[in-house]
């Protein structure tokens, strides 16, 4: 299977670069995955496509402002450097520009208010760097002088740091958001709650890797990077009872899908326990789903994994018709752009 069986052509201002307000206010592509038959919508008539006793499950883990700007105090030299992993309270694997500055006991000062010192080289390039500060935690010190780590294809100055956030992010720890949510406004969760929809939530801490690039030719040679996820015994419990019900999951973003299906794949009656874990899966045609019935998501990059997985879900030439279809109608693309729903 090749990366160029997933290649799209999309125009460039087709690529949302500012969110819209009201969140609910994108348009939805309602997608039928046996048919492949084409709805046009907007999502906060989301409901529409969902029936009493569906389980909605939600990513909430919290985009943190993880860019930041820095000079190193011997020689006024501009850094910056992208937190990636947390390894301690003070100790993080960043990812720095330029590299070359920053050799293992170099130090940088982030406005009066942080230090840092590199302490290693890390593989890929990436520095393992020991933060100092006075606040209580490091996440005080990046919500003053932090940005949020918006994709590159974003070049617009994001405004308000919130709206890279869905509503219901509450665990820290993503370099980027999981984006199907960003739509999601009260006015929705209402309505799923009068139509009788559950929801549950999940947590997968989403890395940069979500943006790195296939580059081998045979998908089957890519390496997929590891993210760490959990999901709570009421969510887990939540979807045994859906399953016993009738009900549909449905999975609110590819990683949530990829939680889902990581955890499924953990036991052979296909159950989902309580768990912590780390996941690379890769999904992609001839995946066998094992926990999914739905999946709400945006559109994605043209060759990319998360490209592959709703390939997986919905085949390859509906999805690529899908998005054909979406250029037609001039949707909007990636993380900022419209929604669909796959059901």
């Amino acid at each position: 299977m090749l990366k160029s069986d997933f290649y799209y052509d999309l125009p460039e201002e087709l690529i949302a670069q500012t969110p819209l307000e009201p969140r609910d206010s994108s348009r939805l592509m309602k997608i039928d995955r046996t048919s492949g038959e084409i709805k046009h919508d907007h999502f906060y008539n989301i409901c529409d496509y969902l029936k009493e006793g569906d389980l909605l499950v939600m990513n909430d883990s919290k985009v943190f402002p993880a860019r930041i700007f820095g000079v190193k105090p011997d020689t006024g030299a501009a850094v910056q450097f992208l937190l990636l992993d947390k390894l301690s309270e003070t100790r993080w694997e960043v990812m720095v520009k330029p590299g070359k500055r920053l050799k293992p006991g170099a130090k940088v000062d982030f406005s009066g208010l942080m230090t840092a010192e590199i302490i290693d080289v890390a593989e890929g390039g990436n520095r393992i760097a020991e933060f100092s500060f006075k606040e209580s935690s490091i996440y005080e010190v990046l919500d003053k002088i932090g940005q949020m780590p918006l994709p590159p294809y974003i070049t617009a100055k994001l405004e308000n740091k919130d709206r890279y956030n869905t509503i219901y992010s509450n665990e820290i720890g993503s370099a980027a958001a999981p984006t199907a949510g960003l739509h999601f406004t009260e006015r929705v969760f209402d309505s799923l709650k009068e139509k009788g929809v559950d929801t549950a939530f999940v947590t997968l801490h989403v890395g940069l890797g979500t943006f790195r690039p296939v580059k081998e030719d045979n998908i089957l040679d890519h390496k997929m990077h590891i993210e760490h996820y959990s999901i709570p015994e009421e969510t887990a419990r939540k979807i045994a009872e859906c399953k016993a019900r009738g009900g549909r999951v449905i999975a609110v973003g590819t990683t949530s899908c990829r939680t889902l299906e990581s955890a499924a794949s953990l036991n052979e009656d296909r159950r989902i326990d309580p768990v912590s874990e780390d996941t690379g899966i890769f999904i992609y045609p001839g995946y066998e789903f094992k926990a999914i019935d739905g999946l709400i998501t945006n559109f994605h990059l043209p060759e990319s994994t998360l490209i592959m997985l709703v390939s997986a879900f919905l085949g390859r030439e509906k999805t690529l018709n899908a998005y054909k279809q979406a250029i037609k109608e001039r949707y909007r693309f990636f993380s900022f752009g419209d929604s669909m729903i796959i059901i």
